[in-house]
């Protein structure tokens, strides 16, 4: 009876040994299992870290690559415009010499010398000088804008005014006088600019330039705040018939309803802005190197009168 308690306490012994074996080893299995997960999910991330670091790094350089595509188009979009703009400026330079010839060409061939009360052809040898002196007026001409759009004003004031008084009328003369007056504006001198403005448009009534320089005078008044010199120069430019196709005729009209709006606001009591005249800043415009015997005299009253008065 001893015996067999003994070998059943001994059997119970080795299985309670047997199953705590197994549980060790099963627990040690459970956790190789749960660290190589840990380390597959650990590799996963890493991986999938990559990938989003690789992505974002693409889309970094992708925005990178559309900032410069945009960079590159509006450039090149500017410069099409600016080509586009001098192309234009060529044909209407082009279009402009071309109708200045045909015009010149027609008057020529139509003029007629009154010899004895009968009216004789013009000689071919006037009619080439007539013609030579057209092509060196315009020569000047196009040379003082050339100066002119350099900055070079007292310079191209000088060619323009030597175009004027070798032509005296037409389409030449008018233009020289206009340029004279912008090269006038450049160089602060305002009130000489008016009066070339002024009696350019009074011996030009119906010329190409008349609509613009009374706009321009209009803006010059303006800029002084003389309104009321203002209006009067915005109310010719509408009464002239020649004007209403133009470009000066609306800008002219919009501008004199701004003031007779604000001259109803301020007798109405209303508060309107206050003109505040425009300060001029001076200009030391560039010249270009002249021998001392030829020097560009400076746009002056004196010259301005006598460029102007010879044929007014």
């Amino acid at each position: 009876m001893t015996n067999l308690k003994l070998l059943t306490a001994g059997f119970a012994a080795l299985v309670f040994a047997g199953c705590s074996q197994m549980t060790v080893l099963r627990t040690q299995e459970m956790k190789a299992v749960g660290s190589e997960v840990e380390q597959r999910l650990d590799s996963v991330a890493a991986q999938l870290q990559a990938q989003n670091d690789s992505l974002r790094a693409e889309l970094d350089a992708s925005q990178l690559a559309q900032k410069r595509m945009q960079a590159e188009i509006t450039m090149l979009s500017r410069r099409v415009a600016d080509e586009s703009e001098r192309n234009d400026s060529r044909q209407e330079e082009i279009i402009y010499r071309l109708d200045m010839l045909l015009g010149k060409s027609d008057k020529i061939l139509a003029k007629k010398v009154v010899v004895s009360g009968a009216p004789a052809p013009v000689s071919m040898d006037s009619l080439e000088r007539e013609a030579e002196k057209l092509v060196e007026a315009e020569a000047m001409f196009n040379t003082a804008r050339s100066d002119y759009h350099r900055g070079e004003f007292k310079l191209a004031y000088s060619g323009f005014k030597q175009v004027y008084e070798q032509m005296k009328e037409g389409e030449l003369a008018e233009n020289s006088l206009y340029w004279m007056a912008l090269c006038l504006i450049d160089v602060n001198q305002v009130d000489k600019a008016k009066k070339v403005f002024a009696r350019m448009s009074e011996a030009f009534p119906d010329g190409q330039k008349t609509c613009p320089a009374l706009f321009k005078l209009a803006g010059l008044y303006g800029d002084e705040c003389d309104i009321n010199m203002q209006k009067q120069y915005l109310q010719k430019i509408l009464s002239i018939k020649s004007c209403e196709k133009s470009a000066e005729f609306e800008q002219a009209a919009e501008m004199l309803q701004e003031i007779l709006e604000k001259e109803d606001k301020k007798s109405a009591g209303e508060s309107v802005e206050r003109c505040v005249p425009v300060v001029r800043e001076p200009v030391n415009p560039t010249s270009r190197a002249k021998p001392a015997t030829e020097k560009a005299p400076e746009p002056t009253a004196s010259a301005t009168a006598e460029s102007t008065e010879a044929a007014l």
